[in-house]
């Protein structure tokens, strides 16, 4: 079986021509959608008006959609239409990313400007995003490089500015000496650039950065009220932001360096001082240049951590690495002296970039002491060990127990103890307790051309000051030139020269420009009133703020959501927005999988590069297209452009159209789960689409119109005929599950309800036995009319066109019509099939009046040839029944 998707597999044929012609049709009703201007709302709802706003997390502009947006598309617009059917005025935006390096890259490459590949990229997405479909407002559209986006995006930061929470400061920095720019900390993936790859590096420089951490407590806090996101997302916020208590100690130098007398470390485990070996500093602290001022050695070492990753999994896997300063602490309790370090695992961003080591009890510690010959005293007992013969070897022990080796802390519990030690540092003057947060404010400076300038002006006599309001916005100029390394804001002739608004001198703009999270950070809030001449308006926030149904990746849960959420702060803060949660519900959708393909020569290859057979054993195998040149299937994974395991939603829906392509999407996996993309499986989506169409075109002859339908199904006969009690059994009952499919995000089981309520109107074609065919007919009405409603929010276009055929006197779409209400009255069951056993063993199944008595249910049981056969005239001993289930027969 093949599962590329250009590739014809043996056993899934072209599709036949079709009945139902998608590509007349999908056109023509999204133009009736946009005629009728059927997803337009108005900035303000009006009062009463019960407001859903869903937000699929907007995209980058590449070129070219994959199936990762087709599938998180999708799931928007099913909560879109859905919720707009159920009474809801849903707002269902789309914008764009649109800065960054990779247009900036392009520049280069290509020698044509970024606002030139950025534009043409959005023109042709936005073209294949509306091929699938989707019920967005366009007119609410922005690139986040658009002048009147990151021109409002300046006047947010004057205004966070104003109210401290963005700030200059010197800082060592993650620098990507590849693409020349400063990383944040969670830009760097196993120590290199999180685009360009390249070994992140240490540097120091001026920078901007927004002040996060005033909002670490609320941040972590406010989690615990997010009962409609992911466990697994706030795990990772709680965990970032990194919460934890200890102490600042300060142990005093035996001799001060350059005029500093002691050296701060926070600890979460001041329990353990008196287990202290040695401390150790970063290669940034002031120790270690003091250290490298002195000792070339020491510079070379200092050098060499500043090239190595700056990520805690580097920091974890990487050799444990020390240079001995020669310089000396005294230890705050016993005033015995220890060396000071400079250790490659140190980093300075955390805590205070520096550490006290107590191998007995932490693993790096540990590992360096055993490295460099340092001392191990443990100090905390294990339960029942003896302290007269416990010792550490390879392990360190990290568990609870008591302290021991400990002076005035002897007999301690590790909590007891932490309080006993916090107090001594205290009444000592040493030391004091504090929370520590593992968050660092959030460094917004980027130097590169293709981002938001960031509106401040350098004078030399008035210092930094903030660009007029009425200069904004500060826009990118448009003669640049990339022949040259590093930022070309930097080297442009005129633009950054400019008069200081304070005192008319010549000064500089700021050349640096905004990290592209900026942008992410509330592009949510300005959709609600996209075209205003301020940041956002007041009463459009107020009503539509928070988003009632966020999607995107799990890749976004620390970057973009926590930031998100910061800007909501700071922009209540300045009094733009009343909310501080930004997303009432996310979903965190799975990834969109392939096989992989790799040729001989060891290259990956497309789907459409391979051709498949099938050999006599029921093997598949593959071969290079064209040629003989076997070719080696791989495992299931994540598409990617460097594996080459993607498929192109474009000629997807070329072939098999919009609704194919959405119906499978939902139809494999629960959406939170990856799913496998197959041939086969679209193929059968597509046959599903045409069955619809088909029974909807068949029928439709036999069908009495909708207002005789609604007088048949009302009258005595329709209570009484049985095959249509079925049918409309069926159709409420369809009506109900898909509800609740729909309401919990089991799209997947909507799915798989609709092709059963499919089966049953097709068994309800062919009567057997005594019927009403006019009440059936009404009943065949009903479940058509509800098979396409119920369908809409899946195969908006299909949905449409049958409705069409089934009520071409009436004008409305299906995209305004109210969602169908199942009568409960139609889902009481008037009977249920038990299954018979005989000595455990199923013979018969039987039908019976819900409420038999057990007296004739066993009866009918007995009754059943199959059941006598296995009882062979031998007496019953026993009779069993477990209602609504079975019937078990002892002999």
């Amino acid at each position: 079986m093949n599962d590329s998707i250009t590739s014809p597999d043996k056993t899934a044929p072209e599709p036949a021509a079709p009945r139902y012609n998608f590509r007349a049709a999908e056109p023509r009703w999204q133009q009736a959608w946009n005629d009728r201007a059927c997803f337009s709302v108005p900035d303000v709802p009006p009062d009463g008006a019960p407001k859903y706003y869903v937000l699929e997390m907007f995209p980058y502009p590449s070129g070219k959609i994959h199936m990762g947006h087709v599938r998180n598309y999708t799931l928007g617009d099913v909560v879109a239409r859905y919720k707009r059917a159920r009474g809801h005025l849903v707002m269902h935006p789309m914008g764009w990313d649109a800065f960054g390096l990779p247009a900036e890259n392009a520049a280069r490459e290509r020698g044509t400007h970024p606002a030139k590949w950025t534009y043409a990229n959005i023109a042709n997405m936005r073209d294949e995003l509306k091929r699938m479909g989707l019920s967005l407002e366009w007119s609410r559209e922005f690139a986040t490089c658009d002048p009147e986006y990151y021109g409002q995006q300046q006047k947010l930061l004057l205004d966070f500015w104003k109210a401290g929470l963005v700030e200059r400061r010197e800082s060592w920095v993650n620098w990507d000496p590849v693409d020349n720019t400063v990383l944040a900390n969670e830009q760097v993936i196993d120590g290199r650039g999180w685009r360009s790859g390249a070994q992140v590096e240490k540097k120091k420089l001026a920078q901007w950065v927004l002040a996060i951490t005033k909002y670490a407590p609320d941040l972590l806090e406010a989690l615990g009220g997010l009962d409609r996101w992911p466990e697994r997302v706030k795990l990772m916020q709680s965990n970032w932001i990194g919460r934890s208590e200890g102490a600042r100690v300060r142990f005093a130098l035996a001799k001060p360096v350059d005029g500093t007398a002691e050296v701060e470390v926070f600890t979460t485990r001041p329990d353990t001082l008196f287990g202290m070996s040695f401390l150790a500093v970063a290669a940034e602290h002031p120790l270690a240049a003091a250290a490298a001022a002195r000792d070339a050695k020491a510079a070379e070492f200092v050098a060499e951590c500043r090239s190595m990753g700056t990520s805690e999994a580097v920091i974890e896997q990487a050799e444990k690495k020390g240079f001995d300063t020669g310089f000396r602490v005294k230890h705050p309790f016993t005033g015995a002296e220890y060396p000071v370090w400079i250790a490659n695992f140190v980093l300075m961003e955390y805590g205070t970039g520096a550490i006290f080591g107590c191998p007995a009890h932490d693993q790096r510690d540990l590992d360096f002491a055993r490295k460099y010959g340092l001392s191990v005293t443990p100090v905390v007992l294990p339960k029942g060990a003896d302290a007269a013969t416990f010792a550490v070897a390879d392990e360190a022990f990290t568990d609870d127990g008591t302290a021991f080796n400990s002076g005035f802390l002897d007999g301690l519990d590790v909590a007891a103890a932490k309080r006993g030690a916090i107090d001594a540092l205290e009444k000592q003057g040493a030391g004091t307790g504090v929370v520590n947060w593992r968050l660092r404010d959030w460094g917004v400076s980027r130097q590169r051309y293709w981002g938001c300038p960031i509106p401040f002006i350098h004078c030399d006599d008035c210092g930094v000051q903030p660009v007029p309001d009425a200069e904004l916005p500060v826009r990118l100029p448009e003669d640049v030139d990339f022949s040259k390394p590093g930022n070309p804001l930097d080297h442009h002739p005129t633009w950054k020269h400019v008069a200081c608004p304070n005192c008319g001198k010549p000064a500089r703009r700021e050349t640096d420009t905004c990290d592209t999270f900026v942008d992410s950070s509330w592009y949510f809030a300005r959709f609600c009133s996209p075209r205003a001449d301020v940041p956002v308006t007041k009463a459009a926030v107020d009503a539509w703020l928070p988003v009632d149904q966020y999607i995107g990746g799990i890749e976004h849960a620390i970057l973009h959501l926590l930031y998100s959420r910061f800007f909501s702060r700071a922009m209540k803060a300045t009094g733009h927005l009343t909310v501080e949660e930004p997303f009432a519900g996310l979903f965190t959708q799975g990834m969109v999988q392939h096989e992989s393909y790799k040729g001989a020569d060891g290259r990956w290859l497309y789907p459409e590069e391979v051709d498949f057979s099938v050999t006599a054993e029921g093997l598949r195998s593959a071969t290079l297209k064209g040629g003989n040149e076997p070719v080696t299937i791989g495992r299931v994974e994540a598409m990617s452009k460097s594996k080459r395991n993607t498929v192109d939603p474009g000629a997807i829906i070329a072939k098999y159209g919009a609704d194919t392509a959405r119906w499978f999407i939902l139809s494999d996996n629960p959406p939170d789960r990856d799913m496998e993309w197959t041939e086969s499986g679209v193929a059968g989506a597509y046959r599903f689409t045409q069955r619809v169409f088909r029974i909807v075109d068949e029928m439709r002859a036999e069908l009495p119109s909708p207002e005789l339908a609604a007088t048949i199904l009302s009258s005595p006969v329709a209570a009484t005929d049985r095959a249509t009690k079925e049918l409309r059994r069926a159709t409420h009952r369809a009506i109900k599950s898909v509800t609740e499919a729909l309401e919990t995000f089991a799209f997947n089981v909507a799915v798989a309800r609709l092709y059963e309520f499919a089966n049953a109107i097709e068994a309800a074609r062919a009567p057997s036995g005594q019927f009403d065919a006019v009440a059936l007919g009404g009943a065949k009405r009903e479940a058509l009319e509800t098979l396409a409603r119920l369908s809409a929010p899946m195969m908006p276009h299909l949905a449409e066109e049958a409705w069409s055929l089934l009520c071409p006197d009436h004008a409305d779409l299906v995209a305004l019509l109210p969602w169908p209400e199942a009568d409960l009255a139609l889902l009481v069951a008037e009977s249920v099939t038990l299954a018979v056993q005989v000595l455990g063993k199923l013979r018969a199944t039987i039908e019976v009046p819900v409420g038999a008595s057990e007296e004739s249910i066993f009866a009918a049981a007995e009754a059943e040839e199959n059941v006598q056969r296995a009882v062979a005239g031998k007496p019953i001993r026993k009779r069993i029944h477990v209602p609504g289930r079975v019937v078990n027969l002892v002999v």
